[in-house]
């Protein structure tokens, strides 16, 4: 499990009672970026090399010492997070129970750290043999709980297509 998260209020003039979260730099949370979509492909060099129908993209990002036990409650969440409409048209189901695919997508992007400056520093991030490791291992993980899982290329410069449903996008971390 990541450390406490420090919770900070918004100054009066932004609105009462608000508050905001500032990031834990010791121990940053497995980000994975969901999207339901109708359809979604990942292209390298040309080629297909991941394709789903229906069901959900998600863009992951393993940080600095995930360990297999968030990669483990991270994958589950993926399967399982309520994002398809039940018979009554509310958010109910997971994609286990849903069906569809699931294609998933490395994005070590999504853990740069924003908060000063106009460029993007990838100083926190996992170097890329252990985000390669942590992302085959969201992989397997994933594999093991739904029929259909593909995947993009690690490391690749790659072109992402998709065509989401709602939209409906969420923000997950572990």
């Amino acid at each position: 499990m990541h450390g406490p998260r420090e919770e900070t209020a918004f100054p009066e003039s932004s609105g009462a009672g608000l508050t905001h979260y500032a990031p834990d730099r010791e121990h940053p949370a497995m980000i994975a970026l969901l999207q339901r979509v109708l359809r979604a492909n990942v292209d390298v060099d040309g080629q297909t090399v991941g394709a789903i129908g229906p069901g959900l993209l998600v863009l992951a990002c393993v940080q600095p010492g995930d360990t297999p036990a968030r990669i483990a409650k991270m994958a589950e969440r993926l399967v399982a997070y309520r994002v398809f409409a039940d018979a009554a048209g509310k958010m109910n189901l997971g994609l286990k129970d849903h069906g569809g695919g699931l294609l998933l997508v490395s994005q070590f992007t999504l853990g740069a750290d924003t908060a000063s400056g106009l460029r993007p520093s990838f100083s926190t991030s996992a170097p890329p043999d252990e985000a390669r490791v942590g992302f085959d291992a969201l992989v397997a993980a994933c594999r093991a709980r739904l029929a259909v899982v593909e995947t993009g290329r690690f490391g690749a410069n790659m072109q992402v297509a998709l065509v989401n449903d709602g939209p409906v996008t969420f923000w997950l971390e572990t």
